[in-house]
C-alpha cells in the first residue's frame, strides 16, 4: 500500500489538468476549515476540484504543492483509515520543504470510499499546515453529514448542473456585455439559447447527447442516485413507493406536494406504507439532491409543516424524461431554473400564500440582506396571465411593504404599464446575473437597518 500511494502521488504531481469548463460555484472563504465539495452525481464536483487547483496554480502555489488524489482506483480496495496518513508521510518525504513552512493544497476526491475518513480531515487540519477539499458521490458525504461528522471543521461548496451562464460558457457562447446591452440578433440568439437550456438541463456529459440518449443518461443517474445513495445506503424497506414518489415529484415540477395526499393515492393503489416512513423518503431524495423543496412563507413552525411544499427537480433536463404528458412545459422549467439560481446565489427561499389566497413563487432572504419577492411567468401576452401574476405580487407586496416585488418572465421584451413598485426581468437577464439594480440594495439597507 505504501509502495502504490508513493507512486500514485509522483503521478498526481505531474498530472495535466483536465479540459473543463470554468464553474461559479462559491468557496467558504474561512480560515482552517475543510471544503467539501457536495452535489448530486455527474454535477462536475470532481472537475470543480480541479478548478480550484488550477487556480491555486495561477495565484502562485508550484505545481509540487498541489496534491489531487483519487480514491476510485480498485488497487485501493480495502485501504483503512491508517492508510491514510500514508499520504500525509509519503507527500512530505518527497517534499520536505514544504512540511510546516509551506502551505499545501491537498484535493481528496471520493475519500469517502475509506470509512473512518471524517477522523483522518480533523486530524489533518490540526495537525499540518495543509489546504484541504474533499470531495464525494452524495451517497456517503451528505450535508448533513458533513457538518456533523467533521464536527464544525468543514464548509459546505455545493455543486449544481450548470447554471445558464455556464451552459453558455460551455458552448463558447457566454456574453461579454450585459443583455440590455447586446445588439438584436445576439440577444435574439440568446433567448433561442435559453430555451434550449430550460429544455436540454446542465449536467455536463448530458449536453452534446441526442434526445433519445440524454434521456437514456439521464434516467440512469436517477436510478443509480435512488439505488446507491437511498435504497442502500438507508436500507429502503419499500423500494417501490420510494420510486413512485420520486417519479411523482419529477413529472410534477413546482407542483405542491403532500406527503398526506400521497399516502391515500398510495393506498389506492393497495401500497402499504407509514406516513413517517414518506417523509424519511422525501428528506432522503433532498439529501442526494434529487430533489429540492421550498415550503410556505410563515412565522408558525407548524404552519409551515402542515403546508404542501412545492418540488422542484435538480435539474430542468429531468422533466421531460418523466412527464409523461410530453408537453413542453417551459413555464416549469424557467421556475425551476429561477430557483436553482437563488439557491447559487444563497438565497434562503420559500414561497408565499396571502390571506386572500394568492401565491407568489418565491420569497428569497438574501445573506448579504435584502428580501424580494419573485413571481416567475412564460408568457405576459395574455391579459389574464398578465392579470394573475401581477395581482399575486401586489397582495403579497402589501403584506410586506418593505420587500422587493420582482416579475421575470420569458418574453425578451418589456410589458407595457405595470404597476408601479414591480421591477421587471427577461429571464435570460436575470439569470446571468444583471439583477443588482438599485431597488434591490434599498431592499438590503433597510434590512440592515431594521
Amino acid at each position: 500500500m505504501r509502495d502504490l500511494i508513493r507512486r500514485k502521488i509522483v503521478d498526481a504531481l505531474v498530472e495535466p489538468i483536465p479540459k473543463l469548463t470554468r464553474r461559479d460555484v462559491h468557496i467558504p472563504a474561512i480560515a482552517d476549515k475543510a471544503i467539501a465539495v457536495i452535489g448530486m452525481r455527474r454535477a462536475g464536483k470532481t472537475t470543480f476540484l480541479w478548478q480550484v487547483l488550477q487556480d491555486r496554480l495561477a495565484q502562485g502555489t508550484p505545481r509540487e504543492g498541489l496534491l489531487h488524489f483519487g480514491f476510485e482506483d480498485e488497487r485501493l480496495a480495502g485501504m483503512t483509515v491508517a492508510d491514510l496518513g500514508l499520504i500525509v508521510e509519503e507527500y512530505f518525504e518527497l517534499h520536505p520543504e514544504w512540511r510546516d513552512a509551506r502551505r499545501p493544497a491537498f484535493f481528496l476526491d471520493e475519500i469517502q470510499t475509506v470509512p473512518g475518513w471524517e477522523g483522518f480531515a480533523r486530524r489533518l487540519l490540526d495537525t499540518e499546515r495543509i489546504e484541504l477539499f474533499v470531495s464525494g458521490s452524495s451517497s456517503r458525504l451528505l450535508s448533513r453529514e458533513v457538518a456533523s461528522s467533521m464536527r464544525g471543521r468543514a464548509m459546505e461548496a455545493l455543486v449544481h448542473p450548470f447554471s445558464f451562464r455556464e451552459y453558455l460558457r460551455y458552448f463558447g457562447r457566454e456574453p461579454e456585455r450585459a443583455v440590455k446591452q447586446m445588439p438584436k440578433a445576439a440577444r435574439s440568439a440568446l433567448e433561442k439559447d435559453l430555451r434550449a437550456y430550460l429544455t436540454r438541463g446542465g449536467f455536463p456529459e448530458s449536453l452534446g447527447a441526442a434526445p433519445r440518449d440524454r434521456f437514456e443518461l439521464l434516467r440512469g443517474y436517477v436510478d443509480i442516485t435512488l439505488l446507491r445513495d437511498v435504497i442502500e445506503r438507508y436500507g429502503v424497506s419499500n423500494p417501490v413507493a420510494l420510486r413512485w414518489m420520486a417519479r411523482r415529484l419529477l413529472a410534477n415540477p413546482a407542483g405542491s406536494f403532500s406527503v398526506n395526499k400521497f399516502h391515500g393515492d398510495l393506498r389506492s393503489q393497495n401500497i402499504a406504507v407509514a406516513k413517517d416512513t414518506l417523509h424519511a423518503y422525501l428528506g432522503h431524495l433532498e439529501d442526494a439532491f434529487l430533489i429540492r423543496t421550498v415550503s410556505m412563507s410563515s412565522g408558525s413552525e407548524r404552519q409551515r409543516m402542515v403546508n404542501p411544499r412545492k418540488a422542484y427537480p435538480v435539474d430542468m433536463g429531468l422533466i421531460p424524461v418523466f412527464d409523461s404528458t410530453a408537453r413542453r412545459n417551459l413555464g416549469h422549467a424557467l421556475e425551476t431554473a429561477v430557483l436553482l439560481e437563488l439557491e447559487r446565489r444563497g438565497a434562503q427561499i420559500s414561497y408565499v400564500r396571502t390571506a386572500a389566497g394568492f401565491e407568489v413563487d418565491f420569497l428569497a432572504r438574501h445573506p448579504e440582506g435584502g428580501e424580494e419577492l419573485i413571481q416567475v411567468c412564460t408568457d405576459l401576452d395574455s391579459p389574464a396571465a398578465r392579470e394573475r401574476e401581477v395581482r399575486a405580487l401586489l397582495a403579497a407586496g402589501s403584506e410586506r411593504p418593505q420587500v422587493l416585488r420582482r416579475l421575470i418572465s420569458l418574453v425578451a421584451d418589456a410589458p407595457r404599464d405595470l404597476p408601479r413598485g414591480i421591477v421587471w426581468h427577461s429571464a435570460s437577464e436575470w439569470l446571468l446575473g444583471g439583477s443588482e439594480e438599485p431597488a434591490l440594495r434599498k431592499s438590503r439597507r433597510r434590512a440592515r437597518h431594521s
